[in-house]
């Protein structure tokens, strides 16, 4: 993407808001644009599996299932990606046989090694793992072009708030732009809320290049703040959804909640949460 149309995305983005802004009513809490819930049946809605890291893999799977999700982003933490191939094919099957499907597998870190690279492109091909959300460092992108051609494997880069590499949405812009479309990002968009960005302008500035959204939300739009039940902090769940079905957010993309909060006995918090993005979904 050349600086002349990334800047044009730029100020598309906030004029975007603006103009929703006009029509809609500014919310005065927090200034975002409110959305009634939209027509989503193309939108799935999975977890990151990082939400239910206080439990042996076995249980957060039967969790995830009993808590009605359908799909599932992995961690290292609970699949990692140096796996043999045994290990791979039982949690394929332990996946399938609770009728669950894997969306994304990460974040994993990405650098100049282009062999360590490759090792982790053949995991995700192994377990059929069609995103890969990631933190590549400068030095991962001549290699990353390649492997997600030869694999056909997204990378979706994942922004970690304050003082990291992608900390604003024009972090990300500049990494990916001249790349493989296949190179695109996870828009962390409670790390966004932490960094004082609003997440559906987020959302409009990486249309066609976003393939996964973790879904959380924090009481301050600050470095050091508490992660909140979706809604109840900076997050307007239905604005984003409908900004999700505006840039056309693919089917094949991954949208996992993600709650960090009480990791010892989250499941209430979760089915919260889940209801929260149900409704603004519209699939209560």
């Amino acid at each position: 993407m050349r600086s002349q149309e990334m800047s044009r995305r730029l100020f598309v983005g906030v004029a975007g808001a603006a103009t929703c802004a006009t029509l809609s009513g500014v919310d005065q809490a927090h200034g975002a644009c409110r959305a009634k819930s939209t027509d989503t049946k193309d939108l799935h809605l999975g977890i990151q599996l990082y939400s239910l890291r206080g439990y042996p893999v076995d249980e957060a799977l039967q969790h995830a299932k009993d808590l009605g999700f359908k799909y599932v982003e992995f961690y290292g933490g609970m699949f990692p990606t140096n796996a043999d191939a045994v290990a791979i094919a039982g949690m394929k099957k332990k996946v399938a046989d609770l009728g669950l499907t894997i969306s994304a597998h990460g974040v994993n870190k990405f650098g100049g090694d282009a062999a360590a690279n490759r090792k982790v492109f053949e995991f995700a091909k192994a377990a059929g793992i069609p995103t890969l959300t990631a933190d590549p460092s400068p030095e991962a992108f001549e290699s990353l072009d390649r492997l997600v051609k030869e694999f056909d494997i997204r990378i979706a880069i994942h922004n970690h708030g304050p003082k990291t590499r992608y900390d604003k949405v024009i972090d990300v812009l500049h990494a990916i732009e001249g790349h493989d479309d296949r190179i695109g990002a996870c828009a962390d968009l409670g790390h966004f809320i932490r960094s004082g960005e609003r997440p559906t302008e987020v959302i409009r500035l990486l249309k066609g290049r976003l393939y996964g959204i973790h879904l959380k939300d924090f009481k301050e739009m600050q470095e050091k703040t508490q992660g909140v039940i979706l809604g109840r902090g900076h997050l307007d769940v239905p604005a984003v959804f409908a900004a999700l079905k505006q840039v056309g957010f693919p089917s094949t993309g991954a949208i996992s909640l993600e709650y960090e909060e009480h990791p010892d006995n989250p499941l209430a918090d979760i089915r919260e949460c889940m209801q929260v993005a149900r409704d603004a979904m519209g699939t209560s």
